[in-house]
């Protein structure tokens, strides 16, 4: 499946997510909005971010609270990254308030993105703090320079789906 991203204004995207009703997802933060495009085939965006879809439970719902981990991985690391992403979607499958999940492999950039969206924020923060997170172990991995196949610090954005 791939996953096409693109960024802009919330009215300048709205027109677009207007025109294919029911194929896209909107999200907005403080930053502005963020229209996603799931599909087997091509997408309408004229410039987007270009992933592929390499684990995924779940429906993108119309609402709900995104999290996106973005993990820069250098081009040496990403066998062995996504070796340890395989199999993490059944591991969240039954926490609670996880609505879906998609680890995304990028077709032009070296950043990973692992997006996650939850019922609410609260339940995120509970998975956060639970051994459930996976993540923690990559963010240790990273702070004590045990594997070199991380290119930076990874980055954490947070979006609300809205229709």
């Amino acid at each position: 499946m791939n996953v096409y991203m693109t960024t802009g204004t919330f009215d300048f995207l709205k027109k677009i997510e207007n025109k294919y009703p029911g194929e896209m997802v909107m999200m907005v933060n403080q930053n502005g909005a963020l229209l996603l495009h799931e599909t087997a085939g091509k997408t309408v965006f004229s410039a987007p971010r270009r992933y592929e879809a390499i684990e995924a439970i779940g429906e993108i719902p119309n609402e709900g609270f995104a999290i996106m981990n973005n993990i820069p991985v250098t081009e040496e690391g990403r066998p062995l990254f996504e070796h340890q992403m395989k199999g993490k979607g059944v591991v969240l499958k039954n926490v609670s308030g996880l609505i879906a999940l998609r680890v995304l492999r990028p077709l032009t950039s070296n950043t990973y993105i692992i997006m996650s969206v939850w019922e609410n924020e609260t339940d995120y923060e509970k998975w956060q703090s639970s051994p459930a997170n996976f993540l923690a172990d990559h963010q240790n991995t990273i702070s004590s320079g045990q594997q070199k196949i991380f290119e930076s610090a990874p980055y954490t954005s947070e979006y609300m789906i809205t229709e």
